[in-house]
């Protein structure tokens, strides 16, 4: 009960010093941040509502961050990558930003229970280092579900290479069949394609996927593009990827039963922990009956 009341304050002692401190640097109230991310929704389509309260503050943050050369080149890169439309600076302020808001929790619970002050303290940190590498994690989800669809690609142009050699014609033929992802990539392809060299913007396409399934497609599209007989090439390269696409559906297959295993464990952990805490409060209530 006392441990439940020391949370209780800390946390209503942490929210008070946070608004606090958001009057004092003038952060915007959640409606009118809302309102503004409304008129934007098409830069921000999934922007959690934590995010669009506190934006203001990490554009004051963003503004005091300096990155070094090569790490903003990177993080440029894989923010257009990701169709993220934020600065490479906001980025890393969204992560401070994050961190802060439940670090400042720990300075109530400090004074009422130090470990759950170090605990919030630990979990800041770990709030902060996810979300400055969660483009990371989004940018390699992307990258699978491109190569989950490259073996479809493969197999259409191989055979449409028989009656047209035509790789713009292609790509904007199979445009419509294809996923979020590729179909984004084959619209900036072709583009690209459009209003410069061909063979480049296979090459830049290759770049921002990062992907050696991608490489090989485009060392085969190149080869279309410089007139060469690629008919061997890319029937050994579609063989090649049914065989990767198979084996992704056994792993998928074989991943079931373990979450199944992993889900009826936490199940049986779920029972185990409410039997011990009504065990526990009978045990207390009667060891207070004794004494």
């Amino acid at each position: 009960m006392n441990i439940l009341l020391i949370i209780m304050t800390a946390t209503l002692c942490g929210v008070g010093l946070f608004f606090i401190l958001a009057d004092a640097l003038k952060v915007p109230t959640y409606a009118s941040s809302k309102a503004a991310n409304e008129l934007g929704k098409r830069r921000h389509p999934k922007t959690n509502p934590l995010e669009i309260w506190l934006r203001d503050l990490s554009h004051f943050i963003a503004g005091k961050i300096r990155l070094g050369e090569y790490r903003k080149a990177q993080l440029a890169a894989d923010l257009k990558t990701a169709d993220m439309d934020i600065t490479p600076e906001e980025y890393i302020a969204n992560a401070i930003t994050k961190a802060l808001f439940i670090g400042v929790f720990s300075v109530p619970m400090f004074f009422l229970f130090k470990f759950g002050a170090l605990l919030l303290v630990i979990l800041a940190v770990v709030v902060y280092f996810r979300g400055s590498r969660s483009i990371v994690g989004k940018l390699k989800k992307r990258r699978q579900k491109i190569e989950y669809e490259l073996p479809r690609f493969v197999g259409f142009v191989e055979k449409t290479l028989k009656h047209n050699r035509d790789v713009l014609y292609m790509l904007e033929s199979y445009k419509d069949n294809a996923g979020p992802e590729l179909k984004r990539e084959i619209e900036i392809t072709t583009a690209d394609m459009r209003s410069g060299n061909m063979e480049a913007a296979l090459t830049r396409l290759e770049s921002r996927v990062g992907s050696s399934m991608m490489s090989d497609v485009t060392r085969g599209l190149i080869g279309i593009i410089r007139g060469d007989d690629t008919v061997v090439y890319w029937a050994s390269l579609n063989m090649k990827f049914s065989d990767y696409q198979r084996q992704l559906l056994k792993n998928e297959a074989k991943a079931v039963p373990r979450k199944v295993r992993r889900l009826s464990l936490i199940l049986l952990i779920c029972f185990m922990a409410i039997y011990i805490v009504v065990i526990g409060q009978v045990l207390f209530k009667s060891l207070s009956l004794i004494l």
